[in-house]
C-alpha cells in the first residue's frame, strides 16, 4: 500500500471506530499526515494533554490501526500537549 491508500483506510477506521470510542471520553483525533508507513495523529478535546494520552496512542489507536491496516507501520502523536 503507499500513503494515499494507508491514509484512506486509516480514515475509515477512525471514522468507525477511534474516534467514536475517544468521544466517550470527551476527545478525538485527526490525521495530519501518513508519511512512508507512519501515520501522525493530533488528538483534540479531553485527549489533548491527558495523562493517559501516551497509552491510548500506543496499546489502542496504534495497536488497532495496525490491526485492521497491516501496512500501518508506526503511529506518532503529533499533538502539542503543552
Amino acid at each position: 500500500m503507499n500513503d494515499a491508500e494507508i491514509l484512506e483506510a486509516v480514515e475509515k477506521v477512525m471514522d468507525a471506530e477511534i474516534n467514536p470510542a475517544l468521544a466517550t471520553h470527551g476527545g478525538g483525533a485527526t490525521i495530519t499526515t501518513v508519511k512512508d508507513g507512519k501515520v501522525y495523529l493530533e488528538l483534540q478535546g479531553g485527549c489533548r494533554g491527558c495523562m493517559g494520552a501516551r497509552m491510548t496512542m500506543k496499546n489502542g489507536i496504534e495497536r488497532l490501526l495496525k490491526e485492521k491496516v497491516p501496512s500501518v507501520l508506526e503511529v506518532i502523536d503529533a499533538t502539542d500537549h503543552g
